[in-house]
């Protein structure tokens, strides 16, 4: 509409809830109509008319029928609200029919033209309050509120430095000199309630402010022309959307708490009202793509918008919908798309989709146009619009099918008969069939044949090491057993029954059981032997033998191989071996390349510790070795000091990576008390135990739990905080990862 209409309707509308600008937003009924004619040539006013919804509450059946048709009228001076002619119906749908009844026979009385538009201070009485609730009711609208003109834009168009948002009845009218009867405790600028109920007889008032301003802008100096009415959209329009668009951010919603069953049709009803953007209604798939409940909404301007997020907790059915602010790129990740196969099957302008979930993955279009071609009557029959071209298989990016496609019906009628068939048997799998969007289309194909929606974990810190191998050198001696397969119940006891003779082969302290993350046996133990041939010779007996657990009676075989001291090390440490080469070095399968270790666990850093200006309890240089700058120990691998026992001086490990964790060493009550060799002559050291409890025994739980290694007990000082520093000849307790020695 261009030209200038013959007449408006100036309408107002009130809730039995919130007024203002707040008008709408709490999901209130509508109670109260209230407009008036104005001619817009001959710049005359027509009757103020008021029509009130009552709900008649009566039981009597008589009653409701007899009044069904029965309109009452009372004079001004009876009803006290001012309007000239007043009447009551007992629904919104009987209020819509009569307002627009008594329209008609107003226009038609006065003859002077038929174009009619209605006019409204801002949106909210016709995008907030008529459709929203006509929609939940399904009340079928006249045709006259799907167009409207905003007083406040056409008013803004004489006056561009007013501000839309802070404009009402009140500031137009004053702009223009209008001397407003309203009460200035309801003008909305001013009302400190803004949730408070309009009165009627303030409602009418506003009318008549409203039909005053409308004929100010028709006057002298301003001649205004109303053209281009405000349009409200009567019908969600699908469509496409491509990756490449570009989405304003300040046009998309979240909607949250969706049923699982809603589509895209029942989003554009809730909104109804609000003009949503062709295709901008995406439903969204979890990890397994299903759908989560969520739907990102796509409005034509930033205005819809605003209105869309007052309609946070509004009702769809019995559940109420949570609206959030999203973003262009959030939209962009679910409704985009970049496929021209799939572009050429929504091209379809006005066609329902049906997905299918759980197709034989050698199902052909052939079997799906029989599946929904079969039936017992015609009723059955839901033939697929445009034949094979109606079907689109969801496959991987090598071709191979998914077991799920998505299929086009011409109507409404076709696709609610292809629902019927939920379930119903196609090959010999049941198929699962639910009504879908153009959006969820793209979403799907999104997930199987392109990059993942959800970006990548960031690279692993072992790449900031330095590049040094962490293989071990080849042609290590093999003094070692590795374990493999273990009893998840089995106890150091058990692995020494299972080694039988060759117990009194293993080195001290030489068991070594690795745990996984949570703490748990993995599976997995090594052994130091005191030879390599005792190593290989147990090896080649005991591979693939029966192991019991005296805890459980689970038995399992178990696969011994030897290794030597620095596949273990590295194995404690947080590595891994593995039958693959990957590496230059040229190895058997038993001496297998090993992958470096993961950096999976952060507590495993050392720990920053502060303390008060108190005396020092350890010399400077000693602490300096306890607390090596962070750096040093992220990036610098440590060195073991020559000669040990347990692990090669050439060995340099990561302590801070590590993915499994090593247990303690047998206890002497297990594998007996050995000394520890006199070849170690390296000097002694300090070991910081953190960690401890605040309600141990003392020295006495401190000297139980190292025994089995070399210390001075009287040099055990336990800190006031909890550590405790243990001096240590042989400096076999600071080779030990931190779990050994932690209490």
């Amino acid at each position: 509409m261009t030209a200038q209409v013959d007449y408006l309707v100036v309408l107002f509308t009130a809730t039995s809830g919130a007024c203002g600008e707040l008008l709408g937003s709490d999901e209130k009924e509508l109670v109260q109509l209230v407009w008036q004619l104005v001619d817009v040539k001959n710049k005359k006013l027509g009757k103020v008319n008021e029509l009130l919804i009552k709900p008649d509450l009566s039981d009597l059946t008589e009653e409701k029928e007899e009044e069904e048709d029965v309109v009452e009228e009372s004079v001004e001076e009876e009803n006290g609200s001012g309007a000239e002619c007043v009447s009551t119906a007992r629904s919104v749908d009987a209020a819509l029919n009569l307002f627009h009844i008594q329209l008609t026979n107003e226009v038609n009385s006065m003859g002077a033209g038929t174009s009619v538009c209605l006019c409204t201070d801002g949106q909210l009485h016709i995008r907030q309050v008529i459709h929203p609730e006509a929609a939940s009711k399904n009340i079928l609208v006249p045709d006259c509120f799907y167009s409207f003109f905003d007083l406040r834009k056409e008013f803004k168009k004489h006056f561009p430095t007013s501000d839309l948002k802070a404009l009402n009845s009140h500031i137009m009218a004053e702009s223009l000199s209008i001397p407003a009867d309203v009460p200035t405790m309801w003008d909305p600028s001013a009302t400190l309630d803004p949730s408070a109920i309009m009165p009627a007889e303030v409602v009418v008032q506003q009318v008549q402010l409203m039909a005053s301003i409308v004929l100010a802008l028709l006057s002298e100096p301003l001649y205004h022309t109303f053209s281009n009415p405000e349009r409200v959209s009567e019908k969600f329009e699908t469509g496409t959307c491509s990756k490449m668009e570009k989405v304003c951010d300040n046009t998309v919603i979240r909607a949250r708490g969706l049923p699982w069953q809603s589509s895209d049709q029942d989003i554009a009803r809730f909104f109804r009202g609000l003009n949503i953007a062709k295709g901008g209604a995406a439903l969204c798939l979890n990890a397994q793509g299903r759908r989560n409940g969520e739907a990102l909404v796509r409005f034509v301007s930033e205005e819809h918008r605003d209105l869309a997020l007052q309609r946070h907790k509004h009702h769809m059915g019995n559940r109420y919908i949570e609206v959030y602010k999203a973003t262009g790129e959030d939209f962009l990740k679910i409704a985009g798309g970049t496929s021209n196969e799939v572009a050429m099957f929504l091209s379809r302008e006005d066609q329902i989709i049906v997905r299918m979930r759980g197709l034989p993955f050698t199902a052909t279009h052939e079997q799906v146009l029989t599946f929904f071609s079969t039936g017992d009557g015609l009723k059955d029959m839901c033939p697929v619009s445009g034949g094979k071209d109606g079907i689109l298989f969801v496959r991987y990016p090598d071709g191979r099918p998914t077991g799920d496609a998505f299929v086009l019906f011409a109507c409404e009628e076709h696709a609610q008969c292809a629902l019927r068939k939920h379930k119903e048997i196609l090959g010999k799998r049941y198929i699962e069939l639910f009504k879908s969007t153009a959006a969820e289309v793209q979403q799907v194909l999104n997930r199987y044949s392109s990059a993942p929606l959800i970006s990548v974990a960031p690279a692993p810190l072992v790449s900031m090491l330095p590049t040094v191998s962490l293989l071990p050198p080849p042609g290590g001696v093999r003094d070692c057993l590795r374990l493999r397969g273990l009893p998840y119940t089995a106890s150091i006891e058990d692995i020494l029954t299972f080694l039988g003779e060759f117990t009194h082969d293993i080195r001290p302290h030489g068991v070594h059981m690795v745990l996984n993350q949570q703490g748990r046996p993995s599976g997995d133990c090594f052994i130091q032997m005191t030879s390599a041939e005792r190593a290989l010779q147990a090896s080649q007996r005991l591979h693939k033998h029966v192991m019991s657990s005296q805890r459980g009676a689970n038995s399992r075989y178990v696969e011994v191989f030897p290794c030597s001291a620095d596949e273990m090390g590295l194995v404690l440490m947080g590595g891994s071996l593995s039958h693959t080469h990957t590496h230059t070095h040229t190895r058997s399968r038993s001496g297998t390349g090993l992958s470096p270790p993961p950096c999976k666990s952060r507590r495993l850093s050392p720990p920053s510790y502060s303390f008060t200006a108190a005396p020092q309890v350890l010399p400077t240089e000693a602490a300096a070795a306890l607390y090596p700058p962070i750096g040093q120990v992220l990036l610098t691998p440590r060195p073991l000091p020559p000669g040990h026992a347990y692990y090669p001086a050439s060995a340099q490990l990561y302590m801070n990576y590590a993915a499994y964790y090593p247990s303690p060493p047998g206890s002497p009550t297990a594998i007996g008390f050995f000394p520890s060799p006199s070849s170690l002559s390296s000097p002694g050291g300090l070991v910081r135990m953190p960690g401890l409890t605040y309600n141990n025994n003392g020295v006495k739980d401190l000297i139980n739990a190292v025994q089995g290694y070399q210390y001075a007990p009287e040099d055990a000082l336990v800190h006031a905080q909890g550590p405790v520093h243990i001096h240590d000849p042989t400096r076999t307790l600071l080779t030990q990862p931190k779990e050994w020695v932690c209490i």
